[in-house]
């Protein structure tokens, strides 16, 4: 049998933060009301694009696993923050890496992403069609959130990470996968205004205004990640008390407490990162994978388990072997540019795109990312 090992690691973290102290500057919220009700203490703006974000990720990961660009065979991008509809975000990420022979595409499970993402690329090297790969969870969210909704603004932030894969003869890598779609409910998570379905509808292709039912999600997201913890431990014949780590996906530390609880887990072997970067979507787990690999939570064989949910709604969990490397191979020179403006100040720019109901044309040629963007082409990585 074949198996997809996971062999370099990197993130792509932009280094603005954006407390909740700078929150409550413009909404109606203090620090003690977000991290009570989210376990979240800061987050990450981007001054530079997704792509961006992503190929610096990437760099780090081939570095990691002593991979040129030119080697890989595929790029998948996942997440929902795309520059453009067409073309593709993955294809910007093969031109920025210089990964002339990859295939690229794009996949949006919202923050699933990256679990939807990583079980497709294994089954890819599995079925011979693919050698290798890079998966890619990414999101910009900062650009085209309703800032003026405190049930949302308080929530997200920016931010990627990647794994590169290849083929192995070593029994490692995703060995079980359980993706699902709650769909009935994907109303309760909505970003309106982007796609052609509100052509002629009196939204402005690119305006967006969110959609979202807290109290539905959190419900429906326990029970559907629980459910997909359940599945693939049966499936791979394991319980709770024999997996070493369980990296979720961090919407919410009362959804994580949950989850690990239902799945026989203690938080003591649970990676949590919600309170240093909020929700990033898709970023979530391969961010809190990277992260727990630099704190020593992932040895030479650890089982771990990584369930999540998103928009849609869609929900899934892996089970992942890891294999006998827990050290980059190499490192990578690639680097965000200098920051010229703060966080704060990058969310006001958006913030002064949008109308009194949220509405955001995502802010992206305002002063502060017309210079942020100029210094980002100007300061490549490498």
């Amino acid at each position: 049998m074949a198996y997809a090992a996971i062999t370099g690691w990197g993130e792509g973290l932009p280094p603005a933060i954006l407390t909740n102290d700078d929150l409550s500057t413009f909404l109606e919220t203090s620090d003690e009301w977000i991290t009570t009700r989210t376990g979240m203490k800061e987050r990450r703006i981007s001054h530079v694009t997704a792509v961006e974000m992503a190929a610096i990720a990437c760099r780090r990961a081939l570095a990691c696993a002593g991979v040129e660009a030119a080697d890989v065979d595929l790029i998948v991008y996942g997440g929902c923050s795309n520059e453009e509809v067409v073309p593709n975000s993955a294809s910007g990420v093969q031109v920025a890496l210089g990964a002339t022979h990859a295939a690229a595409m794009d996949l949006n499970t919202a923050c699933t992403s990256f679990i939807y993402g990583l079980s497709t690329a294994t089954a890819l090297i599995q079925n011979g069609t693919v050698r290798n790969a890079l998966v890619i969870g990414v999101e910009l969210i900062s650009r085209y959130i309703d800032w003026g909704n405190r049930n949302v603004a308080v929530l997200f932030g920016d931010g990627a990470a990647a794994v590169f894969v290849q083929a192995s003869d070593t029994a490692e890598g995703v060995m079980g996968s359980v993706l699902g779609c709650d769909a009935e409910a994907r109303q309760v998570l909505r970003v309106r205004g982007v796609g052609c379905g509100y052509a002629g509808l009196g939204v402005t292709f690119g305006d967006t205004l969110w959609d979202f039912d807290g109290q539905a999600i959190f419900k429906r997201a326990v029970k559907g990640m629980t459910e997909a913890c359940e599945r693939v431990m049966r499936q791979a014949g394991v319980t709770g008390d024999q997996v070493d780590l369980v990296i979720p996906h961090q919407a919410n530390l009362r959804i994580i407490e949950s989850v690990a609880k239902h799945a026989g887990v203690p938080m003591e072997r649970v990676m949590v990162t919600v309170q240093k970067y909020g929700n990033m979507s898709a970023a979530t787990v391969p961010v809190s994978l990277v992260e727990a690999l630099k704190d020593g939570r992932v040895t030479p064989g650890s089982l771990l388990l990584m369930p999540g949910f998103g928009g849609g709604l869609t929900y899934g969990a892996l089970l992942v072997r890891w294999g006998s490397r827990v050290t980059p191979l190499g490192e990578s020179t690639a680097a965000f540019p200098p920051l010229q403006h703060s966080a704060l100040e990058m969310v006001n720019a958006v913030r002064a795109t949008q109308d009194p109901n949220g509405r955001s044309s995502a802010g992206l040629m305002t002063p502060v990312f017309a210079e942020a963007r100029l210094a980002a082409a100007h300061s490549a990585p490498s």
